[in-house]
């Protein structure tokens, strides 16, 4: 029904059942703090003081996702929405705020990673089991984080030690002859804290795609095994010194269907070989009282490589070199941020690029604070590419804060996304067109006005945006030369609530969103591919003893598979349930259904998803 169901009808419905959700939550008690979050400002602020739209998922919210993907975790937040072709371990991307799956960036512990010759994030080589919470900015974020901000940020943390030592495990097995296992080993004190976790998944997966027709299709089970690794360690010398490492390694095998059009003329098996792998060191230190310095020096890479059976394909592997300066300097008002950044991209292929290797140098500027109930954050930064020279980019934002509850919001900021080196030197192949030295930066102008209402532990919102994204690259026939020709417009609202009644938790997020294309000509009006106008995610907890229950519910209106809205993707909800007994202090026993309805859905044309599947394991986890 939510698919068809009128907008009015929805935004009425919602309107109701937060109503009554905030009329039973003046009766609430056990009042909890806002987290502390580093995304939004680049510095630690609580999330009460923020003049953004930020999330946060927490390790409990992670160790109640099961054997689900990081993809489909994120898609259970508000603003987010995924496509993957196939099952675990597929090419999977989420689109943020309707940007597209490369104009939005993600980062671990501080550091991008990600492809320079695609221009996404391999989030399905990214293990929950590694992760401790993971933070997410929506809107436009170039002006603190560079090229490819134009939906936001996901900002990933893996998992940190502390206090005394303490190991971790978890096991299980599901649908489809998956298999989980972690192990981990954490703690600290004053001065050393460190954390080991090391993790491998296996499955045999389900046939990726479900037309008979389709090129590519071959009946079998394409499945997906990893194996992960993250380890961190600090040392705190003396009060407000600090010199730590951190890194995060993930090796994961897929297979998936294609043809390699030779003389069979037919599909055969592929396999898909990508490991991920993000290292840094760090030094932070108190160098005056209003003054803290933090030097990070790391190293990201994203290497996959093709396979016809036993015989490699192609390869393409991205080498990120980083390197930042950030000075945190308190003021009398406010506090105040200057950084310098570096970054070398090298591209290594057997595809022959005629340029293999940029470089970014960056200088950004901020300041946040707050005087009385007013609250502010500007932003500047300048990247100068030595691919298409310098590019700068701003944010300034406005709050204020009505009451102890009420407080909103007013934001203008801008944002770009690099091209990719596929777009720019991409060799011609086989009489099809390649890359184009000459593109522009793709740019967005986005505006945002919200509300925040907060009374103990309940929280609503409402979040509205208009981003005007210009000089899109889009490879146009009959050449297929990608061109700066397209203009999008990504406009929406998100609503939101989440709160607790005393035992019971629950919390719902409703997205409108319009994503158009504005370029004149044939598509002009149409809706952005695969993106839908409306989608709905809730859930309900309850606390009953030594038994943790979770019920989800989402929907997902219908979307098109191509520009020119011809191939029609439905309308779906889902359905899943999670719960846990303590079986004893440190040992639960838990249970993960998904799809309990057995919705037959495609996130992308062509390509199945997971029919109702269980998961069912044990975890070790000392509280």
């Amino acid at each position: 029904m939510y698919p068809n169901q009128p907008r009015a009808a929805c935004a009425a419905t919602f309107t109701a059942t937060v109503a009554a959700l905030l009329s039973t939550a003046l009766h609430a008690a056990d009042p909890q703090l806002d987290p502390i979050v580093v995304t939004a400002t680049r510095q630690a602020t609580r999330t009460n003081e923020l003049t953004s739209d930020v999330s946060v998922i927490t390790r409990q919210e992670i160790d109640q996702a099961g054997e689900t993907t990081l993809a489909q975790l994120l898609a259970r937040q508000p603003g987010i929405q995924y496509i993957a072709n196939g099952g675990a371990g597929s090419n999977s991307g989420v689109f943020l705020r309707g940007a597209s799956t490369n104009q939005s960036i993600v980062l671990i512990d501080g550091q991008r990673i990600g492809s320079a010759t695609s221009g996404s994030t391999a989030l399905s080589r990214i293990p929950l089991n590694q992760i401790e919470r993971i933070e997410i900015l929506r809107g436009p974020a170039s002006s603190l984080y560079g090229a490819d901000a134009i939906g936001g940020v996901i900002q990933i943390f893996t998992r940190r030690g502390e206090g005394s030592v303490q190991v971790n495990a978890s096991t299980g097995y599901g649908s489809y002859h998956t298999t989980d296992t972690s192990v981990g080993i954490a703690g600290g004190t004053e001065q050393v804290s460190y954390s080991v976790q090391a993790g491998y998944t296996n499955t045999d997966g389900f046939n990726a795609i479900n037309n008979k027709k389709n090129l590519f299709y071959n009946r079998d089970r394409d499945g997906y095994y990893n194996r992960n690794l993250s380890a961190s360690f600090a040392v705190r010398p003396g009060k407000g010194q600090e010199l730590g490492a951190n890194l995060l390694v993930s090796k994961g095998t897929n297979q998936y269907d294609g043809n390699d059009f030779g003389a069979l003329g037919a599909a055969q098996p592929f396999s898909n070989d990508q490991n991920v792998g993000n290292y840094s060191i760090y030094s932070r230190n108190r160098l005056h009282q209003a003054w803290t310095s933090t030097l990070r020096l790391g190293r990201s890479t994203d290497d996959s490589k093709d396979y016809i059976g036993n015989f490699r394909d192609s390869s393409f592997k991205t080498t990120m070199d980083l390197a930042s300066w950030q000075n945190d300097i308190k003021l009398p008002v406010g506090e105040a941020l200057l950084a310098a950044e570096y970054n070398r991209q090298k591209v290594s292929s057997t595809t022959d690029y005629t340029v293999n290797e940029r470089t970014i140098r960056s200088l950004l500027a901020g300041w946040n604070g707050h005087v009385d109930q007013h609250r502010l954050q500007l932003n500047l930064r300048h990247d100068d590419n030595s691919q298409f020279g310098g590019k700068s980019t701003g944010f300034a934002a406005y709050g204020y804060q009505f009451s102890p509850q009420w407080r909103a919001h007013l934001s203008y900021g801008t944002a770009f996304r690099a091209p990719t080196f596929n777009e720019l030197y991409f060799p011609s192949l086989f009489g099809f067109a390649g890359g184009n030295p000459n593109l522009k930066p793709e740019t967005a102008k986005n505006t945002e006005v919200g509300v925040n209402w907060e009374q103990g532990g309940h929280r609503a919102s409402a979040v509205f945006y208009h981003n005007q994204v210009t000089d899109l690259i889009e490879f146009r026939p009959p050449t297929f030369v990608p061109v700066n020709v397209s203009k999008a417009l990504l406009r929406g609202a998100t609503l939101t609530y989440d709160g607790r009644f005393s035992a019971w938790a629950a919390g719902v997020a409703l997205d409108f969103l319009n994503p158009r294309n504005e370029e004149d000509g044939p598509n002009k009006g149409n809706r952005l591919a695969r993106r839908a106008e409306q989608q709905m995610s809730s859930y309900l907890g309850r606390s009953l003893g030594n038994w943790e229950l979770r019920g989800e519910w989402q929907l997902l209106g219908n979307r098109y598979e191509d520009p020119a809205n011809r191939i029609r993707l439905g309308g779906y909800g889902l359905v899943n349930l999670y719960a846990d007994y303590r079986l004893q202090r440190d040992w639960v026993l838990f249970v993960r259904a998904n799809n309990i309805f057995d919705k037959d859905y495609e996130t992308a044309d062509n390509y199945a998803t997971a029919g109702a599947n269980v998961f069912v394991g044990v975890r070790y986890a000392p509280k």
